[in-house]
């Protein structure tokens, strides 16, 4: 099914490429995602899952929040919550909503649902050049970074370390609700 926002998202990736004069081999090398993919998605052909949005993002060398965001607003300091399009990683059924307005600015929310047995894999090059902290409103998140693991209760907070291979998993038995808070850092 494709929609607006995939379609927003398409011409979003298209402008990024073309913004850094990068070719669709330059972008899958950066990336590891194939040229063929990324012109199917280019095209509004298919629906990006969320880990291959984050592969995307990082190969452009953008947050995956900043690519939404680019997808969905107009540029405006306010935000309002009637105008915060989810998106749903037709993969998954893990949902994310950017908080925070279009702006360049270096600080973003996302407000993230992720449903019961749902699993997001999310590769180190999509957190080389952003601190990241997550804070668990509701449910169980088991998260996964590198080697460690951790198991987030509702209030508890986490700061993430060097950029590592990610896996956010719901092995509960209800939604898991989480706030991401993220910086763009000067390291790349």
């Amino acid at each position: 099914m494709v929609d607006d926002l995939t379609d927003a998202l398409a011409r979003t990736v298209r402008v990024a490429r073309a913004e850094q004069n990068l070719s669709l081999v330059g972008l899958a090398e950066r990336s590891g995602v194939s040229r063929a993919m990324i012109a199917r998605i280019e095209r509004s052909d298919v629906q990006p899952t969320a880990a291959l949005l984050a592969r995307l993002s990082a190969g452009l060398g953008l947050t995956l929040s900043e690519l939404i965001v680019r997808a969905e607003s107009e540029g405006s300091r306010l935000l309002r919550a009637v105008d915060q399009q989810v998106w749903r990683d037709p993969e998954t059924g893990y949902s994310r909503r950017a908080l925070s307005p279009g702006t360049a600015a270096a600080l973003e929310l996302v407000d993230v649902s992720l449903p019961p047995g749902a699993s997001v894999h999310y590769p180190a090059d999509a957190f080389r050049f952003i601190d990241q902290q997550i804070w668990v409103t509701a449910g169980t998140l088991d998260f996964t970074e590198g080697a460690d693991h951790h198991t987030l209760e509702a209030g508890d907070c986490l700061q993430l370390g060097e950029a590592a291979d990610c896996t956010f998993a719901n092995s509960g038995s209800s939604d898991c609700r989480y706030l991401v808070a993220l910086a763009k850092t000067s390291r790349a």
